[in-house]
């Protein structure tokens, strides 16, 4: 028997990538608990009211217009008029305005504190893309952007901190050029599942972007 290729090809939907704006929210707090390894939900589960959806919660936080959490600093991927993933990236504040690690919870200040290390840099706080859009490239896409990003808001360095045992993040951000400036121990809390160390990665800005 001959097999015939078809003629039709798949049509495969161009990607966008614009900032986030108010009508976003609610999906980009859904990335923001599948990026955030639980420690999202152990902070929004503090302001949840009887019989709201935790992800309403993030959406009410992502309204902010102050805080670094916040649409403002997101950016989304878009594909068939869907938003396939999002980065969520800001300057951190300078060494002046460092936030107290005494008011923060015992098993957060090991990531603070290495932010703590980098002030100034543009950071990397948050980036994913939903399962069904994965292997589209939609990660190297929205990091493309933040060399762009970074000069606007006046940055030399670019920052991101990821768990050691997340090994897959771990190569792909060394791969695209960062490398190790700190490490934490990880303080074990049953908001995510990993042990051992946090790593600090940076690398500087390309003013070529």
């Amino acid at each position: 028997m001959v097999h015939r290729h078809s003629t039709h090809t798949k049509t495969i939907s161009p990607m966008e990538i614009r900032p986030a704006v108010l009508s976003d929210c609610r999906v980009v707090a859904e990335l923001a608990l599948m990026a955030g390894e639980g420690i999202p939900a152990f902070f929004w589960a503090q302001n949840q009211q009887p019989g709201q959806d935790i992800i309403d919660v993030g959406a009410s936080n992502l309204k902010s217009e102050t805080e670094n959490f916040s649409y403002r600093n997101v950016h989304v991927a878009i594909i068939g008029g869907e938003i396939a993933g999002m980065l969520l990236a800001y300057r951190l504040p300078e060494a002046d305005d460092a936030e107290n690690l005494d008011e923060l919870p015992e098993f957060i200040r090991p990531l603070v504190e290495l932010e703590q290390f980098v002030p100034g840099s543009f950071y990397i706080n948050m980036i994913a893309t939903f399962p069904a859009h994965r292997n589209r490239s939609v990660g190297s896409a929205l990091m493309g952007i933040v060399d762009q990003l970074a000069i606007k808001a006046g940055c030399d360095e670019i920052s991101i901190e990821v768990f050691e045992q997340n090994e897959g993040a771990l190569r792909l951000y060394k791969r695209l050029g960062y490398t190790q400036k700190a490490t934490r121990d990880i303080i074990p809390h049953s908001s995510h599942p990993y042990q051992g160390k946090i790593v600090l990665l940076t690398r500087p800005v390309n003013a070529q972007a």
